[in-house]
């Protein structure tokens, strides 16, 4: 068996730091990879752990099975680690338009990094036994392996997905699992049989991540555009999600996580149909909340109303709003709504903003994406709702967009039916968007309400709502659900419900 000197050990425990480093973010670029693919965050992370955890299982339970040449086969073991690791987004990002079967390649790849890096920690073991007692060899490689986790969970949100993106944040981590790889083979290549080898074997994987790593925008560019077979005219990941621009025979999409946030040949049905009914039926509009809404698509059609004396928007991500500030062609659909001196922009979680703002608010107009995992489920639960009816004045009323009442009923009617128990009245209504199918929205307040109510005010010209707000309140009987909970903070039943019927 190999021993190294005691020297060894500082070489080997700077190992340990990079093998946790290196395995936990391979683990989060395959999480966000595939929520950012196939959505549900909450299914795919989750899977992605449970399979990393057991394949780790495995690998230390293959581990007792080597016993010779110790220190050239986990330097070999960091090569391969570093080669999968490295090119997994890559793969996947490439593979994904190609592959039938995609989500067990995903936990192929998964599965393969980590039985690698479960085989690595006992190896290192075996390795420096003679240089600690035994107590001391636990605590030293546990510390050192939970310290180099703790790292990537910090940088991987803060650092790594802003500044590098998925793809190259994978390709860097893995160049530099080769680079321990290929300094182990010099540093102890009195130890190492055929170290020139694996020194040139690291070298020359090295090179191909490297390469993959400077081509990986172009790689990407190629792939989003097989993704979606449109001109892609802007992309961009932030610390939330990634945001694409595409264009095709006049119509321009948005996509964030590769859903579509709307499309410009139709968004109008949607938002007119947002925004409309509750600023015609609100007695007083003098003061509007919008949280979300990032695209200002909602604040252009808000504009329209020359009573409203100040827009307050809180969408959590800076990025999306100052891109949909500043492009050229996204200030042309909002019609540079942002730049309107009655916009007020908070860039806040929306969840975390209404505790502490002591605002009222004469109308709310709630435009998140669909709750599709936790993040977003909570934003649209009871405590969320009773939050936001803290700073309405008493007379205000609210608007939610509420999902597809005929793809995801019980989604739907759960946010109804959680409104409803907050707010005195909630009353239901959809509407057609070629784009998306039926849609569906809700109209919340604390005063008497009926669909028949004549309109305070109008603006016009519109090009769909006609200010008829009781002929959109019917459903037939393929959009109703029966026995639905409502959603609260601590079971976020409506991510099941919406997890459920989407997949269908």
């Amino acid at each position: 068996m190999d021993k190294p000197n005691a020297s060894y050990g500082y070489w080997l425990l700077i190992a340990i730091f990079v093998i946790a480093t290196c395995g936990l973010v391979y683990e989060l670029v395959a999480g966000a990879l595939a929520s950012y693919l196939l959505g549900d965050s909450v299914r795919q992370f989750s899977f992605i752990i449970g399979v990393y955890l057991f394949s780790m299982g495995i690998g230390a339970y293959l581990a007792k099975f080597i016993h010779h040449k110790l220190l050239e086969k986990f330097i070999l073991i960091e090569i391969w680690i570093g080669v999968i690791g490295g090119l997994s987004a890559t793969l996947l990002f490439v593979l994904f338009n190609y592959v039938l079967y995609f989500e067990p390649l995903l936990y192929t790849i998964v599965f393969s990094i980590g039985c690698l890096v479960g085989l690595e920690i006992p190896l290192l073991m075996q390795l420096m036994q003679d240089e600690l007692q035994f107590k001391d060899l636990v605590s030293n490689v546990f510390a050192v392996d939970y310290i180099g986790a703790l790292v990537a969970s910090v940088l991987f949100p803060l650092v790594l997905v802003p500044y590098l993106g998925l793809m190259r944040t994978s390709l860097f981590f893995g160049m530099l699992n080769i680079a321990i790889a290929w300094v182990l083979a010099v540093a102890l290549r009195q130890r190492v049989s055929m170290a020139i080898r694996l020194q040139v074997k690291a070298i020359l994987v090295f090179l191909l991540l490297l390469t993959t790593f400077i081509f990986a925008n172009d790689i990407l560019a190629w792939s989003e555009k097989n993704l979606y077979d449109e001109t892609i005219l802007l992309s961009k990941t932030t610390p939330y999600q990634r945001i694409v621009l595409t264009h095709q025979k006049n119509n321009c999409k948005l996509y964030l996580n590769n859903n579509l946030q709307f499309a410009s040949a139709d968004e109008y049905r949607y938002h007119e149909a947002l925004v409309h009914p509750v600023l015609s039926l609100a007695e007083c509009v003098d003061q509007v909340l919008v949280l979300g809404g990032g695209d200002g698509l909602a604040l252009r059609e808000i504009l329209k109303y020359p009573d409203v004396q100040q827009i307050t928007l809180v969408d959590l991500d800076r990025e999306m709003t100052e891109i949909c500030s500043n492009n050229h062609l996204l200030t042309q659909f909002n019609q540079n709504a942002f730049q309107n001196p009655k916009v007020k922009v908070i860039n806040q979680d929306a969840f975390v903003w209404l505790q502490h703002n002591d605002s009222q608010f004469d109308v709310a107009i709630v435009d998140f994406p669909d709750p599709s995992n936790y993040s977003v489920g909570k934003l649209y639960t009871q405590r969320f709702y009773q939050s936001l009816q803290k700073v309405l004045s008493p007379q205000a009323m609210v608007s939610v967009q509420t999902t597809s009442p005929f793809v995801a009923p019980k989604s739907f009617w759960c946010i109804q039916k959680t409104l409803a128990s907050v707010f005195a009245e909630a009353q239901a209504y959809h509407i057609y968007v070629p784009s998306f199918g039926e849609w569906g929205f809700s109209l919340a307040t604390q005063q008497d309400f009926s669909p028949s109510n004549v309109p305070f005010r109008t603006v016009s010209p519109l090009r769909f709502y006609d200010f008829r707000f009781n002929k959109l309140c019917d459903f037939p009987s393929d959009m109703r659900a029966k026995d639905i909970a409502i959603n609260r903070l601590d079971n976020q039943i409506l991510v099941r419900y919406f997890d459920e019927e989407w997949n269908k």
